[in-house]
């Protein structure tokens, strides 16, 4: 899953670099052109790392709308490599400085108003992050889609005036993952994602997640927002603005340290 936070996220909220490994050549769908599968492979490795990159560092607006509330918060997320990995609460006050660090496998919670540290266990990485609709999984896995499922072509043409490629995925035996079924839907012209659809294990649509607002963040062409609907509640969602995103900076390893996590 596409990690957005830095990387995941928050869809959504992030992401990085890694080398490729052999794939199994997929079919096309009927009435598409057959393409090489490193180019759908590389389509998929672009989506994954949209966000990051060796090291990043970005800035994110948060907008949670459910049935009963609706919040804003600000934030600020640092990564490098495949396993570290810090977010950080600004706003609002009463939430400043509530932040989640990643570090190998341990994913830990800071809680400045009781000066707490927890260590999210596996049964709660389901568990919506600050109330959003973007769990603590999809802020600290790690799963590249070109090495976790299996792809092919399923369209490629003018969709809603727009020239896109769709890839559907099918998870693996034995793969890391959740999901039943992804389709992603991105621009021809650049290969930056409009639309990626989760399914459950079931087929049933789980989630919708809608890229727009593309500009460039980080030297590079960017959807500034993402949204995410959950399928069972089609009037909630939430939505992420990134306002700023530095690429392969200088970061020091003791900045995803506990110590750190509690400045």
């Amino acid at each position: 899953m596409i990690r957005i936070l830095n990387g995941a996220a928050l869809a959504a909220l992030c992401l990085f670099s890694a080398p490729s490994t052999v794939r199994a050549e997929q079919p096309a769908q009927a009435g598409t052109r057959t393409e090489p599968t490193a180019d759908l492979a590389a389509i998929l490795d672009y989506v994954d790392d949209l966000y990051s990159s060796k090291s990043s560092h970005t800035s994110v607006a948060m907008h949670v709308v459910t049935e009963h509330a609706t919040r804003d918060m600000k934030m600020e997320t640092w990564s490098k490599g495949e396993e570290r990995f810090l977010v950080r609460i600004l706003a609002p006050e009463k939430e400043a400085g509530t932040s989640t660090l990643k570090n190998g496998t341990n994913v830990w919670n800071y809680f400045p108003k009781i000066n707490q540290v927890t260590k999210v266990s596996a049964s709660l990485m389901n568990a919506g992050w600050m109330g959003s609709h973007v769990t603590n999984g999809d802020i600290v896995k790690r799963n590249r889609m070109s090495q976790s499922y299996t792809y092919a072509k399923s369209f490629e043409g003018d969709r809603e005036g727009q020239n896109v490629i769709e890839l559907t995925l099918d998870p693996k035996p034995n793969a890391p993952v959740v999901w039943g079924k992804v389709v992603v839907i991105v621009r021809r012209s650049d290969r930056n994602p409009l639309q990626i659809r989760y399914y459950d294990e079931g087929k049933a649509l789980a989630q919708t997640w809608s890229f727009s607002d593309i500009r460039k963040l980080g030297g590079r062409d960017v959807p500034t927002t993402i949204k995410v609907v959950p399928a069972s509640k089609p009037r909630e969602y939430t939505e992420l603005h990134y306002t700023s995103m530095e690429l392969n900076i200088a970061l020091d390893d003791t900045l995803f340290s506990q110590r750190s996590l509690q400045k």
